[in-house]
């Protein structure tokens, strides 16, 4: 997908791009690029690919209509170069972002990034989203969560519902079809007091299956959850 095919279907969807958003996308790209020889951001590094991949894959919620271009305030868990949590930004400019990572090297990127792209209304923090669940500057205060391909929704769940307020709603993307995981899933969900609103497949323009699933929480978090870092992984609800 080249840049200008990203603009178009962007458009066709009713989303016309201005000038700047359009300099913020190139910027993107380049400073992905340039310190990905730094850092390992992306296996991804040709320019088409990019947009397709990483661009326009980042803004499926935005598209299909599950986020729109309001004060929100939304996190995203692992989000590494950026994704999908920037591109919505970059299109949706009054949602509110906030990023954990536990790599301060992307971290550094993320903030450098930010300023070049002059971004506002963007916060980045360094550490494990274990830890940030329990602290209650950030606990139950997002109206959404974002993560993609980041874990099973086993694990994923406990990583990110605890940060939602009551009716809030995780978003996950994935690259494959999620009904097994959330068979899996089914005991972690009804120990968080969270449930499935949306589980579905779309291709992306180049025929690349993927998919969306939507949680929502319905009670608040018990108290013992998150667990400490690691134990999500390790034995998972």
């Amino acid at each position: 997908m080249t840049p200008t095919e990203f603009y178009q279907k962007l458009a066709e969807l009713g989303f016309e791009l201005s000038h700047f958003q359009k300099e913020q996308f190139e910027r993107y790209f380049q400073l992905l690029v340039e310190w990905n020889e730094k850092i390992n951001l992306t296996a991804i590094t040709e320019k088409n690919e990019v947009y397709l991949k990483h661009f326009y894959d980042s803004l499926a919620p935005v598209l299909q209509g599950h986020i729109k271009n309001e004060a929100v305030r939304l996190l995203d868990i692992g989000a590494g170069a950026g994704f999908p949590s920037l591109p919505m930004k970059i299109l949706c400019p009054e949602i509110d972002v906030t990023i954990i990572d536990s790599l301060n090297k992307r971290i550094n990127f993320l903030n450098l990034l930010a300023d070049e792209l002059e971004l506002e209304g963007v916060h980045f923090y360094h550490g494990r989203a274990e830890d940030f669940g329990q602290d209650k500057t950030f606990r139950a205060s997002f109206d959404l969560v974002t993560a993609r391909a980041v874990a099973r929704m086993q694990v994923l769940s406990e990583l990110t519902i605890p940060f939602l307020k009551v009716g809030g709603r995780l978003i996950a993307l994935k690259a494959a079809a999620a009904d097994e995981e959330l068979a899996d899933a089914k005991n972690a969900l009804a120990l968080l007091f969270a449930k499935v609103s949306l589980n579905e497949n779309y291709s992306l323009p180049n025929g690349d299956g993927r998919n969306l699933t939507i949680v929502e929480k319905k009670k608040e978090t018990p108290n013992k959850y998150p667990r400490k870092a690691g134990m999500p992984n390790k034995k998972p609800l």
